[in-house]
């Protein structure tokens, strides 16, 4: 379970009075997502409507909202517009966090629900729209823009030593090393694998469009008619469509892992020449991304609490049948196989 920021809760509670006009009755912490510098909040306002409180680490995270909004006013629906401020701003700074504000959808994510084929062909309708989307100038200069960047398999080479090494640590720290040790040549052959695309893609120039980066079944909302949400527009990024299609059938958590959920979300967003290289690239590659946050946050530091059980589990998931190592390798092999 994920726990709370070191914030009061009037803190947050005499924030959203002052600068969003809300007066609220009741502040729930919600214990969800897999980013250890964001914390979720819902408020029951004193008018009996609801909203989502999001905490982000750090004072930097505006251009999540503007693209929010942006998207929302051209059109695409399961866009969740932001609220703003009574002084017309984006979000609010509060100590070293900044505060966002949405309307509360009640609902349940893709990792709790399968989507019926609608809402399959809804969400490729959407993704459509938003790699459609004209992003101005001065915004794409704001964003991450895709350079295949080595970064994250440097961080898990760091650890090899480490992972062979003799085990020692925490409970937690001890589990993950353990389980690191004998999936070895795995971690090993997706990290050589990331390492070979990226090194072919560079050569390419293909044309890049805006990428939500995360659109996996926990950032997909469904609420109590069956409408469907994209959330979580944190870390946007310009980038080749492979970059949010290799979420597709790529197995996160578990789930959309079958053939005929892509059949139903490529029904909805349209005929499309998909990269198959690049598609496996992104899908290695956010492995190797989880492999390092997880790795060093449980191996070089004590940090987390209680969340140091959950990485764990989310780190092993990774591996289960038709997990994302599965789903990755088979990308380009059909026929891969791998004994954990």
């Amino acid at each position: 379970m994920k726990e709370k920021p070191p914030l009061p809760d009037q803190r947050i509670i005499d924030c959203l009075m002052t600068e969003f006009g809300i007066k609220v009755v009741a502040l729930s912490f919600l214990p969800l997502g897999a980013d250890i510098n964001a914390s979720v909040y819902k408020a029951q306002a004193h008018d009996q409507s609801s909203y989502f409180v999001k905490l982000k680490r750090g004072h930097h995270h505006e251009l999540s909202i503007a693209l929010a909004r942006l998207l929302h006013a051209a059109g695409i629906s399961q866009i969740i517009p932001p609220v703003n401020t009574i002084q017309g701003q984006p979000a609010h700074f509060i100590d070293d966090f900044t505060l966002f504000v949405y309307p509360f959808v009640e609902g349940t994510d893709g990792f709790s629900r399968n989507l019926t084929d609608e809402q399959w062909r809804m969400l490729g309708k959407a993704m459509r729209q938003v790699h459609a989307m004209e992003i101005p100038f001065a915004m794409q200069n704001q964003m991450r823009k895709e350079s295949y960047s080595p970064k994250w398999r440097e961080a898990v080479r760091s650890l090899y030593t480490q992972i062979e090494g003799e085990h020692h640590g925490d409970e937690m720290a001890l589990k993950l090393l353990t389980f690191m040790k004998k999936n070895i040549t795995v971690i090993r052959q997706v990290v050589d694998r990331a390492e070979m695309l990226s090194q072919k893609l560079q050569k390419q120039s293909p044309k890049f469009v805006l990428c939500h980066s995360d659109i996996h079944g926990g950032n997909v909302l469904i609420d109590n008619k069956d409408s469907l949400y994209i959330v979580d527009w944190d870390e946007p990024i310009m980038a080749p469509i492979e970059r949010d299609l290799m979420f597709i059938g790529a197995g996160v958590a578990n789930v959309w892992n079958k053939p005929h959920e892509v059949e139903l979300f490529y029904q909805g967003y349209g005929k499309v020449d998909i990269n198959k290289e690049r598609l496996a690239y992104f899908r290695y590659e956010r492995i190797v991304e989880d492999i390092a946050i997880y790795g060093h946050e449980l191996l070089l530091t004590t940090a987390g609490g209680r969340n140091r059980s959950v990485m764990v589990k989310h780190f092993m998931d990774m591996f289960e049948p038709r997990g994302v190592v599965e789903m990755a390798f088979e990308t380009l092999d059909k026929n891969f196989s791998y004994i954990k």
